[in-house]
C-alpha cells in the first residue's frame, strides 16, 4: 500500500547502516490522537486485518462525510491489503523468495471484483479530492487522499497484479502529492513512507538501469530512503505500522533477525488481533534461534 511495497520489489541489497533501527518504538505505533477519530479506528481495524470491520467504519463515513476523499482512498487501500492478505503477499516467505520480484513472475490471480470495487474507490477518491483542491489548494485531506490513490495503484500494479515496471510508471504521482505533503509546517509525516521509498529504490538500483530512472526531487541516496522510512514509522499517524512492516521484511533480507523479531513483537503487541504478525513471530524467532550460537556447559 503507498508504494512503500515498492521497497521490496526493486531492490537487491539494504544499506549496512542499520545502527539505530529499533529506535523506532517497539511497542506503539504512530502518535494517537487523544479522541481518535473514525478515520484512525478505520486504519486499526485495516492493520488488524478485521477488513469487514474497517469498510464497516467506512460505509458509516461515506453516510456522514460524503464529500470526503479519505473514505474511499481508505477504502481502496482496505481491499487492497484483503487482496494482498488473502494471496499472502505480505508474508515474509514471499518476499524473501526474488523470484517473486521479478516482473511478471508471482502468477498471482487477482479477484476481478475486488479489483473494479477498488479502482471505484479510487476513482471516487480523486473526484473529492479534486473538488476540494479546487477550492482550497493546501486541503490536507484532499493530498492525502490523492497521495493515497497514487500509492494504492501503484502497489496493488507492482504486487497483485506482478506489473512492477508498469508500476515504477505511475510513482510520480504519488510524490508529486508525498512532496506537497511534506511542504507543510509541521510536515505530514506519513508521506515520508511514500518519499522514502522512492529514494531509496532510485538509490539501490544498478547504476547502468538508474541512467533510466529519474524522478524530479529524488536524489537516488539509499541512507536518505531508509532515514525517511524510519520518520514514517516513528512519527507518522496513519502509515507507522505499515513503515515497521516494510523495515521488518528488509531487516530479515539483510538477514537481521535481533531487528525483525523487536519490530515484529511491537507490531504483535499493537495489533494482537492480526493473524499475521502472530506467524510472522513465531518466524522470526526461529530465524532468530538459529543465528544464536550454542552454548557448550563446562
Amino acid at each position: 500500500m503507498w508504494c512503500g511495497a515498492l521497497i521490496l520489489a526493486a531492490v537487491t541489497a539494504v544499506a549496512s547502516s542499520w545502527d539505530n533501527a529499533l529506535s523506532l518504538r517497539a511497542t506503539s505505533g504512530a502518535p494517537s490522537a487523544a479522541s481518535p477519530t473514525a478515520i484512525d479506528r478505520a486504519f486499526q481495524r485495516l492493520y488488524s486485518f478485521d477488513f469487514p470491520g474497517a469498510l464497516a467504519i467506512l460505509d458509516e463515513l461515506a453516510r456522514t462525510d460524503p464529500e470526503n476523499p479519505l473514505v474511499y482512498s481508505i477504502r481502496a487501500a482496505t481491499y487492497q491489503f484483503r487482496e494482498m492478505a488473502r494471496l499472502h503477499i505480505l508474508e515474509t516467505t514471499f518476499f524473501l523468495n526474488d523470484d517473486n520480484l521479478v516482473d511478471g513472475s508471482a502468477k498471482l490471480k487477482p479477484d476481478p471484483i475486488a479489483r473494479t470495487a477498488l479502482f471505484a474507490a479510487l476513482d471516487a477518491a480523486r473526484q473529492h479530492a479534486t473538488t476540494r483542491l479546487a477550492h482550497s489548494p493546501d486541503d490536507l485531506e484532499a493530498l492525502f487522499a490523492l497521495c493515497m490513490s497514487a500509492g494504492v495503484e501503484t502497489d496493488y500494479t507492482a504486487l497483485v497484479e506482478g506489473r512492477t515496471w508498469r508500476s515504477m510508471k505511475l510513482v510520480p504521482n504519488t510524490i508529486k502529492y508525498a512532496d506537497r505533503l511534506l511542504a507543510r509546517r509541521p510536515p505530514f509525516y506519513d508521506a515520508y513512507l511514500n518519499f522514502g521509498a522512492v529514494e531509496y529504490i532510485v538509490g539501490d538500483l544498478p547504476f547502468f538501469v538508474r541512467w533510466f530512472v529519474h524522478y524530479d526531487g529524488i536524489q537516488g541516496s539509499k541512507t536518505r530512503g531508509i532515514e525517511q522510512l524510519k520518520l514514517a514509522a516513528s512519527r507518522g499517524r496513519y502509515y507507522g505500522p505499515y513503515a515497521r512492516i516494510l523495515l521488518v521484511l528488509v531487516s530479515l533480507r539483510e538477514k537481521k533477525p535481533e531487528d525483525a523479531e523487536q519490530l515484529i513483537q511491537g507490531l504483535a503487541n499493537e495489533f494482537p488481533e492480526n493473524p499475521l504478525f502472530k506467524k510472522e513471530l513465531a518466524r522470526a524467532k526461529v530465524a532468530l534461534s538459529r543465528t544464536q550460537p550454542e552454548r557448550n556447559p563446562r
